[in-house]
């Protein structure tokens, strides 16, 4: 995937993260693009807002996408490496490719994901990084409520 539609789509995800973020929750953020690049959803985490433990970011923008005779060709863009749960949320679906803005403050289940066909496309975004690793130090109660580490 050329590099430069990369980073314009993890916008979408970024701006996503810093509303949720402003809303009191955890600052992660999701879209989901069709195959010919239409923005099919795009959500955040609202596990806090919500009080919902099964709102995640990937979730919420699979489910804003509504439901698609075929995920061929899509790809998933979030702003952290996504966890197991979200992680099968695109293997369940055949979700071809995934953009993740960072890695560092979590690695999720990109490996596996790789592991079984799907692309990854793994930005190191420094704005990705320092807006979690922000959140990590302001808010750790919630970090380690979500994340269970």
């Amino acid at each position: 995937m050329d590099q430069a539609q990369a980073r314009t789509w993890l916008t979408t995800a970024v701006e996503e993260a810093r509303a949720g973020l402003a809303e009191g929750g955890i600052p992660i953020g999701a879209a989901l693009y069709g195959a010919d690049g239409t923005l099919l959803g795009r959500g955040r985490n609202r596990r806090v807002q919500d009080d919902d433990p099964s709102t995640h970011a990937e979730t919420a923008a699979f489910r804003n996408a509504g439901r698609q005779r075929s995920y061929r060709g899509t790809t998933m863009v979030t702003t952290l490496s996504p966890c197991w749960y979200c992680s099968g949320l695109v293997r369940q679906f055949g979700i071809q490719r995934v953009v993740i803005g960072e890695a560092v403050t979590f690695h999720g289940g990109h490996d596996w994901l790789a592991g079984h066909g799907v692309e990854i496309v793994l930005l190191d975004d420094p704005e990705c990084v320092g807006m979690m690793r922000d959140f990590i130090r302001e808010r750790p109660e919630l970090w380690h409520e979500d994340i269970r580490e």
